[in-house]
């Protein structure tokens, strides 16, 4: 499986995003909690990104900003509640450019060991209401999704 599964059933507060990688949970872990890997894989192809701070531990915090070519930029914020290495991180998220603040969603990544040296993250969202979660998929964030994890199956494909 090499597709992104992407699952929001109506009226429910959260959504799911779902990936098999071609890689072993160690590395894919790594390169979701590795600054230095991060910024190579996460978010639209047409950003850049660049990382103002990040603490990938338990009690850590981070904050990161999307550019496009106009020199339009996106920031990215959260606090990072637990880190248990390779198995799952859950920290919170927010978009810094919503127009009221509140709007924090309490992501989980999980990461199973497949066979094959094969590894599938399941990632849940809980938003504070349903009006929240569908706001974030009318933003384009499918878009951001898969870019994301095309950009990082090419990354662990190199081994990183």
């Amino acid at each position: 499986m090499k597709k992104t599964t992407i699952i929001a059933e109506p009226g429910k507060q959260e959504l799911f995003i779902i990936r098999e990688f071609d890689a072993p949970r160690e590395l894919v872990f790594k390169a979701y909690t590795d600054p230095k890997l991060l910024i190579k894989w996460m978010g639209p192809k047409d950003l850049t990104m660049k990382i103002d701070k990040m603490s990938t531990k338990s009690g850590g915090s981070y904050r990161y900003i999307h550019s496009d070519a106009k020199g339009n930029e996106f920031g990215f914020r959260g606090v990072i509640h637990e880190v248990e290495k390779p198995e799952r991180i859950i920290q919170t998220f927010e978009f810094e450019g919503m127009p009221e603040k509140g709007h924090v969603t309490l992501d989980t990544a999980r990461f199973e060991a497949l066979p094959g040296n094969r590894t599938k993250v399941i990632g849940q969202s809980v938003f504070q209401s349903v009006a929240d979660r569908d706001g974030m998929i009318k933003s384009g964030m499918e878009r951001g999704v898969l870019d994301s994890h095309e950009r990082l199956d090419a990354l662990l494909a190199q081994g990183i």
